[in-house]
């Protein structure tokens, strides 16, 4: 079996620009839209200031990491060793789910050019056909459970989200 070294977390259907934004910030923009419960958004309040506190921003180390002219697309992925981090996205997909967001987890040997790497995580521009959002353009409602994994490229998953694996050879 191939190395799936990445792990991203992101909105099931794309942005009228083609953007697939990620968790954070599908979970920041129903706050910014004021669609979270109190207990929502205390959860959501918590656990952004956990992650900035452990967890390195790209853009504080390089501020041209997610500049759209530099970078176009440029996007965050986990490394899939960084399970305490993964682990804690759980919660952010449980509010997407309660509001209807539908998400996709992809995991990914070679997600793309990196631009920006730590030992936590990638920042990567798409190769320039990323068959990883070729299927993705489909909205679901509810997410795939934590520790689901693929058994292909495209695989159906509990409550018709897929889980998207890729690896090059």
């Amino acid at each position: 079996m191939d190395d799936l070294r990445y792990v991203r977390f992101q909105a099931a259907v794309g942005t009228p620009r083609g953007r697939f934004p990620g968790v954070f910030g599908l979970v920041n923009g129903l706050a910014r839209e004021g669609r979270l419960t109190a207990e929502q958004e205390a959860f959501r309040r918590a656990n952004n200031d956990w992650f900035e506190a452990n967890f390195t921003n790209p853009s504080t180390v390089d501020p041209t990491v997610y500049d759209q002219d530099l970078h176009p697309g440029a996007t965050a992925w986990f490394e899939s060793s960084a399970a305490h981090l993964v682990e804690r996205v759980t919660g952010y997909l449980s509010i997407l789910d309660a509001h209807g967001v539908g998400w996709v987890r992809l995991e990914s040997a070679d997600p793309g050019r990196v631009i920006y790497e730590d030992t936590e995580q990638v920042v990567v521009v798409a190769h320039p056909h990323n068959h990883l959002q070729d299927h993705l353009d489909r909205p679901h409602a509810e997410a795939l459970p934590p520790g689901g994994s693929p058994s292909s490229r495209l695989s159906p998953q509990v409550g018709g989200v897929e889980e998207v694996s890729e690896s090059c050879g």
